[in-house]
């Protein structure tokens, strides 16, 4: 049985332990604004695994899906519903139908961009983009404009204030995410406290927003990650995605009621030490990664 990493033949049970450790990965960076993609990258490589790769990537985040899709159930029942009843009254003035209106318009931009990759970049898995050296630029870019966000934000506006526009400017930053180390949740996070949103406010609508693009990514990639020889097979990635969808829950609850009290600010410290600790030591692993 094949590593779910790196193509070396491994049993069902080394296979099995590293997509357990990439689930671990995933389910604690994908809903931080921390950038999971730049990890699933980072972590593999640095334990001498290689990369993942783009389509397992995407699919194991089908367990992050999971657990923001069954935590947010209730949200997404009233989100649905309003949707419904003001689509046939010709009214969109329920906060909630318009917090649906905006996940639709905020999902377009990754959309746009992911499919444009798909088609422009085929060699996507080994783009400079995805090196060690761009992912640690990239997240110092991106913990500047988070301490930018929190510095300038006024966190007044709560989500029954959001307008379409919103959704759509927020979508657009959620596009950066194709490039690892941005972080999905990081950018919505970054765009949403530039545009004025409390901090709990913010990362609930990032989780809102993502079920749709991740989901789609994750359904995409799915038949050739599962048909490659070099992801372990099924089991080892069931493995990856029932870990990653445990994590994420634990993950989503955690943030939640973080940043109701405090600050972005331990993201900001940890994506600049992140960045320079990748920039100024492990910039050369980028020769030996498969």
């Amino acid at each position: 049985m094949s590593s779910p990493v790196a193509g070396a033949e491994l049993s069902l049970a080394e296979s099995c332990w590293h997509a357990l450790v990439l689930g671990v990965v995933q389910g604690l960076t994908e809903f931080l604004p921390i950038s999971s993609t730049a990890h699933l990258k980072v972590v593999p490589v640095l334990l001498g695994w290689g990369d993942p790769g783009v389509a397992y990537t995407a699919v194991i985040q089908l367990g992050s899906i999971v657990a923001v899709i069954a935590y947010f159930r209730a949200d997404i029942t009233t989100v649905l519903n309003a949707m419904g009843s003001a689509w046939h009254r010709d009214s969109w003035a329920d906060p909630q139908a318009r917090l649906g209106v905006a996940i639709a318009l905020g999902t377009l931009p990754i959309l746009l961009g992911g499919l444009a990759i798909k088609t422009l970049l085929p060699d996507y898995d080994h783009s400079v983009l995805r090196s060690l050296t761009s992912i640690a630029i990239v997240s110092i870019v991106m913990a500047l404009l988070l301490a930018l966000a929190e510095l300038v934000g006024d966190r007044r506006r709560q989500l029954d204030s959001v307008r379409p526009v919103d959704g759509l400017l927020v979508g657009l930053a959620q596009a950066l995410a194709l490039v690892p180390g941005v972080s999905r949740s990081g950018s919505t996070l970054t765009a949403s406290l530039l545009d004025g949103w409390q901090r709990a406010a913010a990362a609930r609508f990032s989780f809102l927003l993502g079920i749709p693009a991740i989901t789609l990514a994750g359904l995409v990639e799915m038949k050739s990650a599962l048909g490659s020889p070099t992801n372990g097979g099924v089991i080892p990635t069931l493995v990856g995605v029932a870990t990653a969808a445990l994590v994420s829950w634990l993950a989503i609850a955690w943030l939640l009621r973080f940043l109701r009290n405090h600050s972005a600010w331990v993201f900001v410290a940890y994506r600049l030490l992140f960045g320079l600790v990748l920039l100024i030591g492990f910039r050369h692993l980028d020769a030996i990664a498969p």
